[in-house]
């Protein structure tokens, strides 16, 4: 019987083989001929580089390629040794320029929604270069930050195997993609009782877009809770007892001093409390308190607003009596305050009530004489018309 190939046979550190391992290197070296020797024989590719990032495009990219190069800052991961993407390895980054592209060089095994491919232990990546459902370009610096994440942890790891809710989750974590916006979609998840245990979180691809975006957020949180159990050099520590154990749950007790169930648990408390009913009723209050001011501080403005608008209409309003009209007639301006006749009256004093009313005219009356019996007041009836005075 032929003996079996060496390589078939992977042994650890500890000197024990694992047949199961064999499997992970025969798909590399197989998606590794897929991928490079199709895009090593594009001649039209060239490539921008900083530190070990080596990004490949395609003619009218170049623009785009320099934007995505990261800056020194970040090439650097919370816990993982600052020189990790810095050690004269290159990790190529394809941008691929097209849908068609995108497919070929992933081998079409990337969903609808996934925005990004990497393959750790070939240390390539592939990302789009262009607008679609799957993202935007002002979206690619942190695609291209999650990738690197994984490519970096697996790369200071060296041949250990991650979990895939370990790993998923620190590169989302790394990313900044566990935002406000995450937090309601995991308190929705909740709710809904959507949100599963971290064992399930297998390497297979989710067939929907909403669970695995619920999937990576928790990841992203049971790895944001994890570091919080200790300081930056315990998660250091971590990852080098991990590095050197080469094995996960064996460094998670000796360093943080829980077992994989022991600290779901613990996650799953902290996940409720943080993102419960009884925060969202918090905030929502808070909102609705918010909103409260909003609308008093509006309607106060408006307030202010139409109190100035009705001052000025008042100013250039018509007056109760128009003067010019008069003047125009030649009648006599009615004094400052004159508010008219009381025409129906009642509340007007009359003669008869004691008031100072007009008198009643004729013989007898105690009101005006008349003008034709020599009482009047013109000059020229009193002295007898045109007669002149005696």
């Amino acid at each position: 019987m032929m003996a079996r190939p060496a390589w078939l046979t992977p042994v650890t550190r500890s000197g024990r083989s694992i047949a199961s391992r064999a499997r992970p290197v025969l798909w590399s070296i197989l998606l590794g001929a897929l991928v490079v020797l199709p895009v090593r024989s594009a001649a039209q590719q060239t490539d921008v580089r900083r530190g070990d990032v080596v990004i490949r495009h395609w003619p009218g990219q170049t623009r785009l390629a320099e934007s995505l190069l990261p800056p020194e800052s970040g090439f650097q991961f919370r816990g993982l040794p600052a020189d990790v993407l810095q050690r004269g390895s290159d990790v190529v980054v394809y941008l691929a320029p097209d849908p068609a592209r995108f497919d070929s060089l992933t081998g079409g095994r990337t969903p609808e929604w996934g925005a990004g491919v990497a393959m750790p232990q070939l240390e390539i990546i592939v990302i789009p270069g262009y607008v679609s459902s799957r993202t935007g370009t002002h979206e690619l610096p942190q695609i291209l930050r999650h990738e690197l994440a994984h490519v970096a942890l697996q790369r200071h790891l060296g041949d250990a195997l991650v979990p895939r809710w370990f790993t998923e989750g620190y590169a989302t974590w790394s990313a900044g993609q566990l935002d406000m916006d995450a937090g309601w979609q995991l308190r929705l998840a909740l709710a809904s009782k959507r949100a599963p245990s971290l064992d399930s979180l297998t390497l297979d691809w989710p067939l929907l877009a909403a669970d695995a975006r619920v999937a990576y957020l928790l990841s992203a949180s049971a790895m944001q809770y994890l570091y919080s159990l200790g300081t930056p050099e315990t998660l250091e520590r971590f990852f080098q007892v991990w590095k050197e154990s080469d094995d996960f749950e064996a460094s998670l007790r000796q360093v943080y001093v829980v077992s994989s169930p022991q600290f779901e648990r613990l996650w799953r408390d902290h996940v409720k409390r943080r993102f419960g009913w009884l925060q969202v009723l918090a905030q929502t209050a808070f909102m609705w308190v918010i909103a409260a001011l909003f609308v008093v501080a509006f309607f106060i403005i408006r307030k202010r607003r139409d109190r100035r608008r009705m001052e000025r209409l008042r100013e250039t309003e018509i007056p109760d009596l128009p003067a010019y009209w008069l003047e125009q007639e030649g009648f006599p301006i009615p004094p400052s305050g004159y508010a008219g006749p009381h025409d129906g009256d009642d509340s007007s004093p009359g003669p008869h009530d004691g008031g100072h009313g007009p008198a009643p005219t004729g013989e007898g009356g105690d009101g005006p004489p008349d003008p034709d019996e020599g009482g009047g007041s013109d000059p020229g009836s009193r002295h007898g018309g045109d007669r002149p005075p005696a």
